[in-house]
């Protein structure tokens, strides 16, 4: 595959031995967001030096909703797009005793604590901190909480700039395992970027708001250089609609079906978008 080259300035912000990484989650198949996501991804690796590495890890954290049938539809369509990964697939599913073994660090420090709450127990986005100080016993359909600071979490975005975030004011404690004993998101990903040294995070702006929270999870852990993080946009179904897998019409797997190539797929991508 032919990559264009980069027209961002990021060079002397990135790491020298740079790794990133791929993540889908297999709750669906491919869509264009996923392939922009791609090739912002690969570029970045590529882009660095023959030290440019991507690794590929499947986010199924989400036992009820992760199927292996997503998953191999991903890497099949992965393959045929073009994109390579240059280390074996990582999944998380495979990975609880390594996410114990973290939590376990911050349970010593009296930083979790078991949560009743349910999603709508919780208004809005922040979570109030109702169960932090109840000392509810770690049983069975209870949530794991870790208790954040105060601090304001700054750093700098390769393409967007300069950025302060408040993680307490944005969401609060952060929920490190649902009451279906699911590990989240927000917990899983800090853990796995550090434990597989992935330095720089190439992701779409909608998890910019995410960032305060993990470099503060991760200094809490015990990583005081957190990744760099680059944001790129979003193909937008609408002005406040991001593509979603539920999208058929921007499918990997429906285009396929439909006869396009992969070449074609590739160009779909609008080229304001692209690194």
């Amino acid at each position: 595959m032919g990559w264009p080259a980069v027209s961002y300035n990021w060079r002397q912000a990135a790491p020298l031995s740079l790794t990133t990484r791929f993540a889908p989650a297999p709750t669906g198949y491919l869509h264009l967001g996923h392939v922009l996501n791609a090739i912002w991804v690969w570029q970045t690796a590529r882009a660095s030096g023959p030290d440019g590495r991507v690794l590929l890890r499947i986010e199924d954290h989400d036992r009820q909703r992760s199927r292996r049938g997503y998953e191999a539809g991903i890497l099949e369509d992965l393959a045929w797009l073009g994109f390579v990964a240059d280390r074996q697939v990582v999944r998380q599913s495979e990975r609880h005793a390594i996410y114990e073994e973290a939590l376990g660090t911050l349970r010593r420090r009296g930083l979790v604590y078991a949560c009743e709450c349910s999603r709508t127990d919780i208004a809005g986005h922040r979570y109030p901190g109702t169960c932090a100080r109840r000392n509810l016993p770690e049983t069975p359909g209870a949530g794991l909480r870790i208790r954040i600071d105060d601090a304001i979490e700054r750093f700098d975005d390769l393409r967007l700039g300069p950025q302060e975030q408040q993680p307490s004011a944005q969401c609060g404690d952060v929920l490190a395992r649902d009451r279906d004993g699911n590990w989240t998101y927000q917990f899983a990903v800090v853990v796995d970027d550090w434990q597989q040294g992935v330095n720089v995070v190439v992701r779409g702006e909608d998890l910019l708001d995410s960032t305060g929270r993990q470099i503060q999870l991760a200094r809490l852990l015990g990583r005081y250089e957190p990744p760099v993080f680059l944001h790129h946009p979003l193909i937008m179904k609408s002005p406040a609609q991001k593509l979603s897998k539920s999208d058929g019409d921007t499918g990997v797997r429906d285009l396929r079906a439909k006869g396009w190539s992969a070449e074609q797929v590739l160009a779909a991508i609008p080229r304001e978008l692209r690194p």
